[in-house]
């Protein structure tokens, strides 16, 4: 984060939060003009800074009541097997997060399911007979008491 100054954190901080936030309104809190922030903001993209600006959606309001992280063992270490999991993490949409892992679990999926029994069919009949996982770990999510998207930038 070298080439980037004070103001540069305090757009990304305000956008973290809300990307909505119109350049006047930016500016007015920045102390400067909605054309400077327009230039940084595109400048802060084109640098890669910002990758998206996604919304975030209500999962309980869009009838997605079941979340769950689940860990993935698999039989072996190659190419095929990695490849073969990817193709899979792509054909799931209730996996809408993936991360590979050291220690134990090779991988851990994030899922949203509308409910158990579809977690349920996810696991019993997506990933466990999937010729590359070799033990499946599944956690249901009792309560969620923070979901950050925002990066600590100081």
């Amino acid at each position: 984060m070298n080439h980037l100054d004070s103001k540069d954190i305090s757009l990304l901080t305000i956008l973290q939060k809300n990307a909505q936030s119109s350049a006047l309104e930016i500016a007015e809190t920045l102390g400067m003009s909605a054309s400077q922030i327009g230039r940084r903001r595109q400048r802060l993209e084109a640098e890669g800074f910002i990758q998206s600006t996604p919304a975030r959606l209500n999962a309980a309001l869009l009838g997605l009541n079941v979340q769950a992280f689940i860990q993935i063992q698999t039989d072996s270490q190659t190419a095929e097997t990695h490849g073969s999991i990817a193709e899979l993490i792509g054909k799931h949409p209730e996996i809408v997060a993936a991360w590979t892992l050291t220690g134990e679990a090779d991988y851990i999926f994030r899922v949203y399911c509308r409910d158990l029994s579809r977690l349920n069919d996810l696991v019993q009949k997506e990933l466990l007979p999937h010729p590359a996982i070799g033990r499946v770990h599944s956690q249901i999510v009792m309560d969620q008491l923070k979901d950050e998207t925002a990066l600590p930038l100081t």
